[in-house]
């Protein structure tokens, strides 16, 4: 049997850690910037985890 291929867009979006979660990026903070609220910009630096819901369709991108 050959092997599985990952979604390539998946494997650029996504890392999972080391107790299996994935972790990913806010969206709307790539550009039109100058609309948004300092505060709001700041929000989206940050690395939060995939909703639970979402965990089986990202799993089967990635083959985890």
């Amino acid at each position: 049997m050959p092997k599985l291929k990952v979604k390539s867009s998946a494997k650029k979006r996504f890392k999972i850690t080391g107790t299996g979660k994935i972790k990913r990026k806010h969206a709307y903070k790539s550009h039109i910037l100058t609309k948004k609220e300092t505060k709001q910009k700041r929000r989206l630096t940050h690395a939060t985890l995939v909703s639970k819901a979402d965990m089986p369709n990202v799993k089967d991108m990635l083959k985890v």
